[in-house]
């Protein structure tokens, strides 16, 4: 999109912050995943977040505001577990179409809002594409190390369902995320592009993977270079990384993807790393800092945040990047 990127030439674009955090402020019962339509249906709900654009959709429109009101450009949609794969673990197989189409419309339904209160800054929504919680490169069984729990084709076939429900529903962009087997996000972007190539329109791909620990090296065992070299072919509108570690631990591999990609790049971290509860202790204040010595290096295109961070993080980072000069894409001559 030709708007993204007159954008991107000017300023740091804003992503919005965590939206299973918000949620989980909420303390949703089973009832209230339920909702009125799945009151007797036969399994647990509670826990199934992306059910909730269907029975709680005013909770999910109100997050979606909230971060609008923060200062964000791109909303992402509230679809991270929208495949047959992750639905499997609430017997909601059938309803993943639906998932995604109601995920994007509530999401471009409160972007459109807040570009319509101001329209020389318009809003996009991203279709956030996750992992799936199968593994196409490692065995989850340690005495048969060649056995996979998924196939290449199966992701490609649960991805192409979801991108289809995502861009029905009105995505702008398709928002890959949370990497950590990079087979399953080429299976990702396989699909994405098999799709185009059907309805004859290209969106662009955001492709944000993760670093799983101090060793820089994502789960399937790749170095940050190395994941950006697997899939550098794809014509990808933005590359980064979000998740696993706080900004303080992420920046040295933000700045080697900054040195080596010829698109833009995101970055959208935890606020800091957990405690013994599993919880997030980082400040806005003290997140924003650290984020400012990433903008003033010139790392940064997109920025926001993962796990913990709330509104009041997302709006302490778009106030310290807000006058800084975002990074060039460098040109490289083979």
């Amino acid at each position: 999109m030709e708007i993204l990127k007159e954008i991107l030439a000017k300023r740091i674009m804003i992503l919005d912050g965590a939206m299973g955090t918000m949620i989980q402020r909420y303390k949703l019962t089973e009832e209230q995943y339920r909702g009125e339509r799945f009151k007797d249906f036969p399994h647990s709900l509670k826990g199934n977040n992306d059910l909730l654009v269907l029975t709680q959709p005013q909770i999910i429109q109100e997050i979606h505001e909230e971060y609008l009101a923060c200062g964000v450009d791109i909303l992402e949609t509230n679809t991270f577990n929208g495949t047959y794969i992750s639905m499997a673990d609430y017997h909601m197989e059938d309803l993943v179409y639906e998932l995604n189409v109601a995920g994007a419309k509530a999401a471009r339904a409160a972007a459109d809002k807040y570009t319509a209160l101001t329209p020389e800054k318009p809003r996009f929504v991203a279709g956030s594409i996750g992992p799936t919680n199968k593994t196409a490169t490692l065995s989850p069984d340690v005495n048969d190390p060649g056995f996979r729990a998924i196939t290449f084709d199966e992701l490609v076939t649960a991805y192409t369902e979801q991108i289809r429900g995502l861009i029905d529903g009105g995505s702008d962009l398709l928002l890959v995320e949370t990497v950590f087997d990079t087979l399953n996000c080429k299976a990702a972007l396989f699909a994405c592009n098999q799709y185009f190539e059907v309805i004859g329109k290209h969106y662009p791909i955001m492709v944000s993977g993760t670093i799983t620990d101090a060793s820089g090296r994502t789960l399937s065992g790749q170095t940050t270079e190395a994941f950006y070299n697997s899939i550098s072919h794809a014509n990808l509108f933005s590359v980064g990384l979000n998740c696993a570690l706080g900004a303080k631990e992420m920046r040295p591999y933000i700045e080697e993807l900054s040195r080596i990609a010829t698109c833009y790049i995101s970055c959208h971290p935890n606020a800091g790393l957990p405690n013994e509860f599993g919880e997030y202790d980082e400040s806005p204040a003290h997140m924003a800092a650290l984020i400012k010595d990433f903008g003033e290096s010139g790392f940064l295109n997109i920025v926001g945040g993962c796990c913990g961070t709330t509104p009041a993080h997302i709006k302490a980072i778009a106030d310290v990047v807000a006058n800084m000069a975002p990074r060039q894409v460098p040109e490289f001559v083979y």
